[in-house]
């Protein structure tokens, strides 16, 4: 009997740490389920952050930088940056060198005229709900909207302006588009600044182009000004030529305006004489005329009936 007491009490003691086993399992598993249900119970927003709560897929409200609670395995929580993000439009960076991307950044010009451009375009998010459930992908979407509003610009410039002067205006005028078009397509993001990098032309070939037409240009400005300083130079004469010409004429009309007078002016005193001695008048016109005319005709002398004429000449010949 004492045996057997023995052995109950030695297999009693065994199955203790057992029980003690299980149960401390136990107490693990609900320690570690409260400390996941307490860490899900809140969450906490950074400054540079936005916060969106859903409950069930639908959305709650937007938590700006701080510590929220919400309802652990039911709401949900989703981040989004709010910092300011910048990418190259038309070139990447690798290894902290430039690389062209040529599908991007090669344009055509209102001049029908290549050239290489490049933008870089600074956004953020300006609604955390659009650019989170809007789109799949907001930036990738932004960055071909940007691409489109750079072509649509580009195009109304000739390749000069592009190169040279129009930058800032081209920049302004597809900010303003691209800032349209985000409105209106509701993506979630705004620009906030986008500036031309740089816009030459794509390749040497078309660089050595337009050094010729650089070239010509200023040869046709050499041109131009030679051909000013010629007419500065010609036109005084011309002119004064020209002053000549009318003054000879005004002097040659005067001259022929007083002949005419002095000839009419003798008309009227020959009928003026005419009048008072008709006959002696008329006869003096004619031996006037015929002095005028003999001195010029070889006179002929015949009776009309001779077969032989004879000439009269001169008594000097």
């Amino acid at each position: 009997m004492g045996a057997f007491m023995k052995k109950q009490k030695v297999f009693t003691q065994g199955e203790n740490p057992l029980k003690k086993g299980k149960k401390a399992i136990i107490i693990a598993f609900v320690v570690i389920f409260a400390l996941v249900f307490v860490n899900n119970c809140y969450y906490q927003v950074k400054e540079q952050e936005q916060a969106i709560l859903t409950m069930f897929g639908k959305v709650l409200r937007v938590d700006t930088a701080g510590l929220y609670f919400k309802v652990p395995f039911v709401q949900s929580v989703h981040k989004v940056d709010m910092t300011t993000h910048g990418i190259g439009i038309g070139y990447t960076i690798e290894n902290g060198q430039n690389i062209t991307v040529e599908d991007e950044g090669i344009m055509i010009t209102s001049d029908f005229n290549f050239v290489d451009i490049d933008f870089y375009l600074e956004y953020k998010v300006s609604d955390p709900v659009a650019a989170y459930y809007n789109s799949e992908n907001p930036d990738l979407i932004m960055k071909n909207m940007a691409l489109a509003s750079i072509r649509n610009t580009v195009v109304n410039y000739p390749v000069d302006d592009v190169i040279t002067t129009a930058k800032g205006q081209i920049q302004s005028e597809v900010k303003e588009k691209l800032q349209k078009e985000l409105t209106d397509k509701e993506i979630g993001l705004t620009v906030v600044n986008l500036s031309v990098q740089d816009a030459e032309p794509p390749t040497a070939e078309i660089v050595q182009a337009f050094k010729s037409v650089e070239t010509a240009k200023q040869g046709k400005e050499t041109a131009v000004n030679n051909a000013k300083k010629y007419q500065s130079e010609e036109l005084p004469k011309a002119e004064a030529g020209a002053d000549k010409i009318v003054q000879d004429a005004e002097a040659h009309k005067e001259a022929r305006i007083a002949e005419a007078q002095g000839q009419v002016a003798r008309f009227n005193e020959m009928y003026e004489q005419y009048k008072l001695q008709p006959y002696i008048t008329k006869k003096r016109l004619f031996y006037e005329t015929m002095e005028d005319i003999l001195p010029e005709l070889k006179v002929i002398v015949t009776d009309g009936n001779t077969q032989q004429l004879l000439p009269l000449e001169g008594f000097n010949n």
